[in-house]
């Protein structure tokens, strides 16, 4: 009796710290991949450093690709649960999307479809929105734009509105290329995203 009930606890003690090590996955292109700087200033790293500093456990895996699209993430995004099992999953994509014109029914279709897969997975999802220039029209801007709170609202997850909010267009914030936030923008780039996070933790 004895043995079998340390051999239970040991099986519950093992569990439990299975469960709480499940990660949080972050899936994003270059400007969560800190194109330009050290990986290590980037703003997943100063998150990662915020949830130590507040006592969250939970390893974090930056899956962040420099170029990726919506259907890059959707094609990774299954070996990433696999392999992580993640408890939260951060998709930061549709920025190289729209720079490419893409339509954004296809934007929302894949980042609908990697919601669906993170969820499915038991995995709670933040979804982060991006907005792009003007450069393809009025038309095209605004459409690009409505796809995340539209996709957030019918997959009832958590949205931070404009992930680059007090960062685009702002001196000092972006690189020379007009694309990628400098080192300075970083810590607003966390910024943008705490409020939103901290609760799913």
């Amino acid at each position: 009796m004895c043995r079998w009930l340390a051999g239970s606890l040991l099986a519950l003690m093992l569990c439990a710290q299975h469960l709480a090590a499940a990660p949080v996955l972050v899936v994003g292109d270059s400007i969560s991949a800190a194109f330009g700087l050290d990986t290590a200033s980037g703003w997943v790293a100063l998150l990662e450093q915020r949830m130590r500093e507040r006592g969250y456990q939970q390893p974090l895996v930056n899956a962040s690709i420099s170029g990726d699209t919506s259907s890059g993430g959707l094609s990774r995004l299954p070996r990433l649960l696999k392999e992580h099992a993640p408890e939260l999953v951060i998709i930061e994509l549709g920025g190289n999307d729209g720079l490419r014109g893409q339509h954004p029914r296809q934007l929302q279709h894949n980042l609908a479809a990697m919601i669906d897969l993170s969820t499915g997975s038991g995995a709670k999802v933040l979804l982060l929105g991006m907005q792009i220039p003007p450069n393809y029209g009025r038309r095209y801007t605004e459409a690009f734009a409505q796809v995340y709170p539209q996709l957030a609202e019918e997959k009832q997850v958590v949205l931070v509105p404009f992930f680059l909010e007090g960062v685009a267009g702002v001196p000092g914030m972006m690189q020379s290329d007009g694309i990628h936030p400098t080192l300075q923008a970083q810590p607003q780039l966390l910024e943008n995203v705490w409020p939103f996070l901290a609760p799913l933790l």
